[in-house]
């Protein structure tokens, strides 16, 4: 059972705050978090939720989290002691931060250590997904290589051609600057505001509608968040717009993309190719995608680089060691609550 796999650590005379660390972690994390807090620990790589995760916070003031617990109203409702959720992810969707804030409990998040490093992963699964890398990898693993053709395992160009990007945020830009200033592509995005002048101007960047972009696109690449808004934002119907030598590339959040409605568009050569780092209902993976041999499938990594990684989980530690020592947490999601706190 997942309480099996709770441990604390030795606690000294003097009362502390309790924190779950709540995934395993760097052991610098539980350096840090340990010189102010008394630690309990869940050491399994299978999320805790639910009541396993309300019965592991019990008496706990703050949590660590890795970015999939659920906290809701329920769980807050159940957990009344707990004053912070400190993730050591970008995206929150797993948090009601509504409901957290309305408890006065302080949320953060780990934006900017990441975007290099994501922007990275995700202009290289793009291009492996244009250049069939892992089609042809397989091919060759399994020794079905016994000559050369001209076309073999031919794909898409990916310099000189139209980057869209479907979410122009840090990562967005970030992934733009490397298709335009490296590889010499036509920059299209579709953003809910458009960026400033000079900053198009800088890029060359061209917004449209994003019905155009879809249609546009010789490689998609989406970088939404993900929420309420923005569930099967492409669907069949964007899909139906792309050419059908393009490729899609999914580094936001699973539910971004209605991941059965991909499936069938691959298969029926709407669109060339994909690649996806991020699943709905992940770390299951739509059956489908699985079965095609046009889809690079990767388990949500782009982010991970190990110096990424562990900045990520640091400024995690950071803003959690601030929100329960009355300090300001770096990166708070809602830090008004902190004008609510009683002293100590």
């Amino acid at each position: 059972m997942a309480n099996d796999v709770l441990r604390e650590a030795a606690t000294g005379s003097a009362p502390r705050a309790r924190v779950l660390v709540a995934r395993p972690v760097f052991a610098e994390v539980h350096e840090r978090l340990g010189q102010h807090f008394d630690l309990r620990s869940h050491d399994s790589d299978v999320a805790l939720q639910g009541p396993a995760l309300a019965h592991a916070l019990q008496d706990c003031e703050g949590v660590f989290i890795a970015g999939v617990e659920q906290i809701d109203a329920a769980l807050l409702q159940a957990c009344p002691r707990l004053r912070a959720v400190c993730s050591m992810a970008v995206g929150y969707n797993n948090i009601d931060l509504q409901a957290c804030t309305a408890r006065g409990v302080l949320v953060s998040n780990a934006p900017d250590v990441l975007t290099e490093t994501t922007a990275d992963f995700g202009f290289a699964l793009m291009m492996a997904t244009a250049r069939r890398l892992s089609e042809s990898e397989h091919f060759l693993r399994r020794g079905d290589w016994k000559a050369w053709r001209y076309d073999l395992f031919a794909g898409a160009d990916v310099h000189g051609s139209t980057l869209g990007i479907l979410g122009m945020g840090r990562i967005g830009q970030a992934i733009a600057r490397r298709g335009v200033l490296g590889f010499g592509m036509r920059l299209v995005y579709h953003n809910r505001s458009r960026l400033p002048a000079p900053t198009e101007a800088s890029l060359g960047a061209q917004w449209l509608e994003r019905d155009a972009l879809m249609a546009e696109a010789d490689h998609l690449v989406i970088v939404v968040p993900y929420g309420p808004e923005s569930h099967h934002l492409v669907g069949a119907a964007e899909l139906a717009r792309m050419k059908p030598t393009a490729t899609l590339t999914n580094i936001a959040r699973g539910g971004v993309v209605d991941d059965a409605a991909l499936a069938r568009a691959l298969r029926q050569g709407q669109l060339a190719a994909a690649g996806l780092d991020v699943f709905e209902g992940e770390p299951q993976v739509h059956p489908e995608l699985l079965a095609l041999s046009n889809v690079v499938l990767t388990p949500h990594i782009a982010s991970a680089s190990l110096a990424t990684r562990r900045a990520m989980a640091l400024l995690a530690a950071d803003n959690l060691v601030a929100a329960l020592t009355g300090g300001e947490p770096p990166t708070a999601l809602n830090p008004q609550v902190l004008a609510l706190r009683q002293p100590g």
